[in-house]
């Protein structure tokens, strides 16, 4: 989150008269519109704002929002955003990628940029595929998911970008779904934490992995397989009538039934967002026996990457005057006389 002078915008200042460019249906639209329908609420400025993106279809958003934009290389978009938020820190800078992009030849620099904690909103649309080249296994992919490069079904073991995310030093965890009528609640909790906030948004891919999030998305499960993680809140899903305990003899996380609402009878633990320990407990829970925990599992703000580079360059500055020719002249220097230099021209 960057220190800004609110503006009044709406929906269509965001909009640009590019033509949306995916297939019908996808979920790439439904968060395009809640990214545009976030930016005003937050009272961004189109002129402080730069959207970045690697490569797949998600990273096709910077031409569809009007700000400054920057389609990168594949992967590449934290290191891209990096340097620009280091050149001005006064950018609102947001990263778009998928979990092909940003986890498998990009997860290296996914990792840095949360290590370092740039003040960034990291937005990782998950779709279990890689759809822009036609449909192949990706590294979240779930065991058994044929595609062309597993005609006989995924044997690998998915990724977790949540969990990779904490495991790298994020200090801001959320998670929601492409159309969710929370999204723009978890965007606006990602822009006002300050560092890289990172948000995991599952979505549907229309053509290569239809329908891969209904067991907790589809209307007919969502009160029962979805867990709405709100700080100070009890951790209850299924219309309140189960919820999240902590089992003391394996330090993990089990289902419990509540009886007439009594959640505390029932020792449901209430979410605490600062908790490292119990974020890491939600975004690892088998999805089955456990719900599908979205919200901001996790917020615990610390010192930015840029914030400290920029109190390094006023100590290394303090006190000091500016000398190109002193600083060239430092070292192992010498001077060719003209004398000298007419001699070795002759």
């Amino acid at each position: 989150m960057n220190d800004m002078t609110p503006i009044q915008t709406t929906l269509k200042d965001w909009e640009t008269d590019q033509e949306v460019r995916w297939c019908p249906g996808c979920g790439d639209y439904a968060i395009l519109k809640a990214v545009q329908r976030t930016l005003p609420i937050i009272g961004a400025d189109p002129a402080k704002t730069m959207f970045v993106s690697g490569i797949g279809c998600s990273s096709r958003f910077p031409y569809y929002v009007e700000s400054y934009g920057f389609h990168t290389i594949h992967g590449r978009a934290p290191a891209f955003a990096t340097g620009i938020k280091l050149a001005n820190p006064e950018l609102d800078v947001w990263i778009v990628t998928g979990d092909g992009d940003g986890m498998s030849i990009g997860g290296n620099h996914t990792m840095h940029v949360l290590r370092r904690n740039l003040d960034c909103q990291i937005l990782l649309f998950n779709n279990e595929i890689y759809g822009l080249t036609k449909g192949q296994f990706s590294p979240t992919s779930r065991p058994g998911t044929t595609s062309p490069t597993t005609p006989l079904g995924s044997y690998d073991r998915p990724a977790s970008p949540c969990a990779f995310a904490l495991g790298s030093g994020a200090r801001f965890i959320a998670r929601a779904y492409d159309v969710s009528k929370e999204l723009s609640n978890t965007l606006i909790a990602a822009h006002a934490h300050r560092g890289a906030a990172f948000v995991e948004i599952f979505q549907n891919c229309i053509v290569y992995n239809k329908d891969r999030f209904d067991d907790f998305a589809a209307k007919g499960v969502a009160d029962t397989m979805q867990l709405w993680c709100k700080q100070g809140e009890p951790l209850l899903f299924a219309k309140g009538t189960k919820g999240l305990s902590l089992d003391l003899d394996t330090l993990s996380l089990k289902v419990v039934d509540v009886v007439d609402g009594d959640w505390q009878a029932a020792g449901v633990v209430v979410h605490n967002v600062k908790n490292r320990g119990l974020a890491h407990m939600l975004v690892e829970m088998p999805f089955g026996p456990f719900p599908m925990a979205l919200g901001v599992i996790y917020d615990d703000p610390a010192p930015t990457f840029e914030g400290s580079v920029a109190i390094e360059r006023e100590k290394s500055v303090a006190g000091k005057t500016a000398d190109l020719t002193k600083l060239l002249s430092k070292g192992q220097t010498w001077t060719v006389e003209p004398e000298a230099a007419h001699g070795l021209m002759d």
